[in-house]
């Protein structure tokens, strides 16, 4: 190797880890803000509204800034190598299945995989349909069918890997999710009391229609602690089916979207390359600290468990702030109003069904809250 080659590959490591830190900075600055801000403003008309405001707001919207304030120094591009989004949503991913205890599930595992099935079933085939038919691209319809139908960024990253979407288009639907979920928080528990809903219901409706789980947590607590309980467990369980789409659009992108007709039919080792390893990590991960919890009981498991969860959320902090780092605008110009419109009308779709699950489901169902 030249001296000017080995020169330019220091320099390139130098710059990569150089945007690390600009990462870990800008992710300390959101941990800061997401733990004090609904301190700092408590009694303010703002204060009313900090506390809603998840990181993954305050994450993407930094690096958002960052991208624009690197863009103008000229130095983004040099950085780019130590925006490692994919790296940090992983590991962040497989550290969420830790916080997913299937025993959870079991007291109300019945109603709750039927709702999540037919729903995600649903809801996925509407909005898979709706962007066909308005032609996006396949894999920016996967990623929005997916975030709307189960469990908003984490099923589109899911989802991403499947079909190797590009980061575009990955930033784009996890932007939608948020736009969305915010005011869901406000506005289902709401509707609620104008339909005089019980509980368990409301919960379940809550549970299966917002896209982020502690969105869900924000509106089911509102309501209150048996619709947080029923909330929570309907979204674990759709949580939970995550892999399975993940599967499922694998193999639909290798064997059929991808293949041309003098292609080679893909064989189970490409299926496998393909497919996103993480999920397995997430699965071992909620069946590790189930047996964990089940062993030691709860109350030794919770520290333990609880600084799983605090690594989680650093390392989403990061991969959100990276997507915010990387986003461009340009390749998603052309696409319009059309994937807004389609999630949108998702998302309508979503709130009919649901309810409609949800009372057919849960009418009278009792808790023990």
């Amino acid at each position: 190797m030249s001296t000017t080659e080995q020169t330019g590959r220091r320099s390139g490591v130098g710059w990569a880890v150089g945007g690390v830190a600009v990462v870990v900075g800008l992710g300390a600055i959101v941990r800061y803000l997401e733990q004090n801000i609904p301190d700092l403003t408590e009694g303010t008309a703002f204060g009313e509204v900090a506390g809603a405001i998840e990181y993954p707001v305050y994450a993407i919207v930094l690096g958002l800034l960052g991208n624009v304030v690197l863009t103008q120094l000229g130095v983004r591009e040099k950085l780019a190598g130590g925006f490692r989004t994919e790296f940090f949503i992983k590991t962040g991913l497989v550290l969420l299945g830790a916080s997913i205890n299937f025993a959870v599930i079991v007291s109300a595992a019945g109603p709750a995989i039927v709702q999540a099935v037919v729903l995600i079933s649903v809801v996925f085939g509407f909005t898979w349909w709706l962007g066909g038919r308005l032609d996006l691209d396949d894999k920016l319809r996967a990623l929005l069918a997916s975030a709307v139908s189960i469990c908003g960024v984490s099923a589109a990253i899911a989802a991403a890997g499947a079909v190797q979407a590009k980061k575009e288009q990955l930033a784009y639907t996890a932007s939608m999710v948020i736009i969305f979920a915010l005011p869901s928080i406000f506005l289902l528990p709401a509707a609620v009391g104008w339909l005089g809903l019980e509980n368990p219901v409301a919960g379940a409706w809550i549970g299966g229609n917002i896209d982020t789980t502690a969105a869900v947590s924000a509106a089911g607590a509102i309501v209150g602690e048996e619709a947080l309980q029923i909330a929570t467990i309907v979204k674990t369980t759709q949580n939970a089916l995550l892999g399975v789409v993940a599967v499922a659009l694998t193999a639909y992108f290798a064997f059929s979207v991808e293949r041309t007709a003098d292609s080679a039919r893909p064989k189970a080792r490409e299926l496998w390359e393909r497919f996103p390893k993480f999920v397995l990590g997430f699965l071992a991960a909620s069946i590790i600290a189930t047996i964990y919890i089940g062993a030691v009981g709860s109350d030794v498991a919770r520290p333990y468990i609880s600084t799983v969860n605090d690594l989680r959320t650093i390392f989403l902090i990061l991969a959100f702030v990276s997507i915010g780092l990387e986003f461009r605008v340009a390749p998603l110009k052309d696409a319009g109003w059309r994937p807004v419109g389609v999630f949108a009308s998702a998302t309508a779709v979503n709130l009919l069904v649901g309810l409609g699950l949800a009372v057919l489901l849960f009418s009278g169902f009792s808790s023990g809250a």
